[in-house]
């Protein structure tokens, strides 16, 4: 007994460490494809040229859009598809003008973007006092008689000693989504926001406001992070001084748009589907290189490693291109309405990943899954430390794919390094020759090697 015991005890042992080097091997394969024959940096190279500023309901949006499929199709996946979706449309108008008037100095230029999903001024513009705030606390105490007819200045910087900086993004972002509205509620004529920059710039950051139901919408627009710091040094110097902002922007009729989406049909379980994702809209400046066209080329070059390397997916392996993420995330909601409009099919979702911190070196995976799925993605860790993908220990997974939470569907984002992302975030400097070539196929390859393991080993 002792003996067959001990032969069994061997057996499992060599199945074991046949399994785990063969899984080396394939992974070793998804990353010397990636390396030395990848596309996602061409690819890149092609959407930021045929279709920048890609902002929802825009015409470089429906190129965008038409690139995706004509890409997808070109590369000989099982099948590609448009999924209708209609998208809010914002249009900046023409360049914004922001004046500094002081009696000291005279009139300081200083260099601001219009928040997206904001009203204009016009043409006539908004000359008003200032008042400086650092959070809404501030703001309140202030109250009616501190705010009415003046311009809100939100300056909260993003805190410098968070090593994570998109935790220093969202301790601050919300005086961009929610500051204008906070400050109409008290007579604002106008909200001017700190940009959502980690250094000094003399180039702003824009972003989406929200404005809140049943509060009279005023115009809201970032300031670059140097200017920024003028406003309020002026401001200690010169308590009465004014500015002048002068913003043409316009929100349209909804418009419609696409989702585009790929696939490789599983070869065992067709209808278990595994989502690697981006999303195809950026802001209307700059060329949406590291946000988030990086996050689109990974996603098709997942599926373009595993045709080159000729693996078979037992599963389905699906590149979803989500539209709107930028200002509605009309793609995502859509996208995750249809999967639960099929939820009485056999068709099901074990798995969503998606890649919008940029095209970075790769650091891990975040998660949003069960303590089971998680820890059994974390003891895959062997496999992947290799390839410098240590950090499996964040929560979350992405905006688009967040819709498909309530639907039990195992999250993961991808985590890069993010230590330069937010040099061009929602600026005029993501630009496709900010991202590296090398950086981008890591990240790539590092997608297409979780994918592997999901769909071989199964969640």
């Amino acid at each position: 007994m002792k003996k067959i015991y001990f032969l069994l005890l061997v057996f499992t042992y060599t199945f074991a460490a046949h399994a785990q080097s063969a899984d080396e091997a394939t992974i070793k394969k998804i990353y010397d494809e990636a390396l030395s024959r990848g596309q996602s940096y061409e690819m890149l190279r092609e959407l930021t040229t045929k279709a920048p500023a890609r902002l929802s309901g825009s015409p470089n949006a429906a190129a965008a859009v038409e690139w995706s499929r004509h890409t997808m199709k070109e590369l000989g996946f099982d099948s590609v598809w448009l999924q209708p979706v209609m998208v809010p449309h914002w249009i900046r108008g023409k360049k914004e003008v922001a004046k500094i008037l002081t009696k000291k100095r005279g009139v300081v230029d200083v260099n601001i973007l219009a928040l997206g999903g904001s009203i204009g001024t016009g043409g006539q513009g908004i000359a008003a006092s200032i008042v400086e705030v650092k959070d809404f606390e501030e703001l309140k105490t202030l109250g009616e008689k501190g705010v009415k007819g003046k311009i809100v200045f939100f300056n909260r910087p993003m805190d410098p000693t968070l090593i994570q900086t998109f935790a220093a993004y969202g301790g601050a972002v919300n005086q961009r989504g929610a500051g204008p509205s906070e400050a109409a509620k008290y007579g604002a004529v106008a909200a001017i926001v700190r940009s959502m920059g980690s250094n000094p710039e003399d180039y702003a950051h824009t972003g989406g406001l929200r404005y809140a139901p049943n509060v009279g919408k005023i115009p809201g627009v970032a300031i670059s992070t140097n200017h920024a710091d003028l406003l309020s040094q002026l401001l200690k110097e010169e308590k009465d001084l004014q500015v002048y902002i002068e913003t043409n922007c316009e929100i349209l009729p909804d418009a419609p748009s696409f989702n585009v989406i790929g696939e490789l049909r599983g070869t065992e379980s067709p209808n278990e589907i595994i989502v690697v994702s981006g999303h195809l809209d950026s802001w209307d400046v700059g060329e949406g290189a590291h946000d988030d066209g990086s996050g689109c080329v990974q996603a098709i070059e997942v599926l373009r490693i595993f045709k080159a390397m000729n693996y078979k997916p037992k599963k389905t392996i699906r590149a979803v291109m989500y539209m709107n993420e930028e200002n509605g995330l009309r793609g995502g909601i859509e996208y995750a309405k249809q999967v639960e409009l099929r939820k009485n099919t056999k068709e099901k979702h074990v798995a969503a990943m998606e890649s919008d911190r940029g095209g970075f070196t790769p650091r891990g995976f975040t998660m949003s899954a069960t303590e089971e799925i998680e820890n059994k993605v974390k003891s895959w860790k062997p496999l992947l430390e290799p390839y410098g993908l240590t950090d499996f220990n964040g929560k979350g997974g992405g905006a688009d794919i967040g819709p498909l939470a309530p639907l039990g569907v195992p999250l993961f984002g991808y985590l890069p390094d993010s230590q330069r992302y937010f040099d061009y975030h929602h600026t005029q400097e993501d630009t496709f020759d900010k991202v590296s070539k090398r950086e981008l196929e890591l990240g790539a390859a590092a997608m297409a090697a979780l994918t592997f393991l999901i769909d071989a080993k199964g969640l």
